[in-house]
């Protein structure tokens, strides 16, 4: 396919105007915003701690991003970047066939390299659903797998005995009402319906699911989205479950993405970062991150009281690339012999004597490469006494 220069948004609306106007003006309610600050209750606290504690003992997970996108194996925003129209788009939608349950080696990877849950798009910006669903032929049953791919990846996380969750973009390209939500109030609830219908159907169809990851609420806020009513859908349906704050409501953790950056005391947070520079399957990227680079980042991010989720982007047969496999093969040789000094909620203060270490705290162990990295990071020097008073557990090595 070649690109025709049209960008994504301008050709859904169907005139030359940027929707990133349409979305400032004041008819929408659809400028970007933060989200919205709401006060907590002692028992909504109290209730987030009891649905979050199995995360925060976590720490590490992996993240799935895998579609139409796939079979091109150029970014998952080629449609928005390449400006492919719908009808040259959808065909995608036949010509992808993965091989039956993929995604049993992607649980069994996420497994061996120390993660504990999974989080696998069950529709990205692109539109197309990954799952089952009476709302839309634009589906994996009905389309060229002709099988649930969310079923058999929230059976494959199970057998591995690994929580999992659904990643599910709020923006839809494909959709007619996508864009024209955004200035159409009879397009708004027409999508809004559609958009609380196929998530109504992710968390009834598939037993317990333990994350909802939503992404990028353009073009509405949290008013246009009817997010409380949104969430309010979710726990009512899943009680134990968490949810991110990309639907324009704080929920219960934020998302810094590509970047790790620790979130306001008392507040949770997740550092979701790619392996090389895509989230899907992109055949030319080979900037991979190495083994070392994961595992100082999943020690910043424990350290920090946050979370880390990894992303792979499969092949459009739900084969993993192979960097990708060897990359996370060698941090699970680590976190193998350091899954004390990650997976624990016990993080003390930082130290203010300026040549001390900055030490990772696990039941009373420190992870020596933890703590070397740590004092790296911060920019302490370790002079000899410093370092004769560091001894390496057995078999302590940092990966890579």
């Amino acid at each position: 396919m070649k690109p025709n220069g049209i960008p994504r948004r301008d050709w859904l609306v169907g005139t030359g105007a940027s929707l990133l106007t349409l979305a400032a003006s004041p008819k929408t309610g659809a400028a970007p915003a933060q989200p919205q600050v709401q006060k907590s209750s002692d028992a909504e606290d109290a209730d987030r701690a009891r649905r979050m504690q199995w995360w925060h003992e976590a720490r590490f997970g992996m993240f799935i991003h895998w579609g139409l996108y796939s079979v091109l194996g150029r970014h998952e925003w080629v449609m928005e970047n390449e400006g492919i129209p719908v009808s040259d788009y959808e065909p995608l939608a036949k010509r992808f066939q993965p091989q039956p349950n993929a995604a049993r080696a992607w649980a069994k990877l996420a497994k061996q390299a120390g993660q504990k849950y999974m989080v696998m798009t069950s529709k990205h910006h692109e539109g197309f659903c990954n799952f089952d669903t009476k709302l839309t032929n634009y589906c994996a049953p009905k389309q060229g797998p002709g099988r649930d791919l969310v079923r058999e990846y929230a059976e494959a996380a199970r057998a591995e005995g690994l929580r999992f969750g659904f990643y599910y973009s709020l923006m839809d390209w494909h959709h007619p009402d996508g864009a024209r939500c955004a200035a159409n109030e009879d397009a708004r609830k027409h999508f809004v319906d559609y958009t609380h219908g196929l998530i109504r159907e992710l968390l009834t169809n598939y037993g317990k699911v333990d994350v909802l990851w939503y992404d990028v609420s353009w073009p509405l806020d949290a008013r246009g989205w009817e997010s409380e009513r949104m969430n309010k859908m979710v726990f009512d349906l899943q009680p134990d479950i968490i949810v991110n704050n990309r639907n324009a409501l704080p929920g219960d953790f934020s998302t810094p993405e590509q970047k790790i950056v620790a979130d306001q005391p008392g507040r949770a947070w997740e550092s979701c970062m790619t392996l090389n520079e895509s989230w899907g399957y992109h055949h030319a990227d080979d900037a991979w991150k190495t083994p070392k680079t994961i595992v100082r980042n999943l020690v910043s991010c424990a350290h920090d009281a946050g979370n880390y989720l990894l992303n792979i982007g499969p092949k459009p047969d739900g084969s993993i690339p192979e960097e990708s496999v060897r990359v996370l093969q060698e941090v699970g040789q680590w976190t193998s012999r350091n899954a004390e000094s990650i997976h624990t909620q016990d993080r003390r203060p930082l130290p203010a004597a300026p040549f001390e270490l900055r030490r990772f705290h696990a039941q009373g162990k420190h992870s020596l490469h933890a703590r070397l990295f740590l004092a790296r990071r911060n920019g302490l020097a370790l002079g000899p006494k410093d370092r004769s008073k560091i001894r390496a557990p057995p078999r302590q090595r940092s990966a890579g």
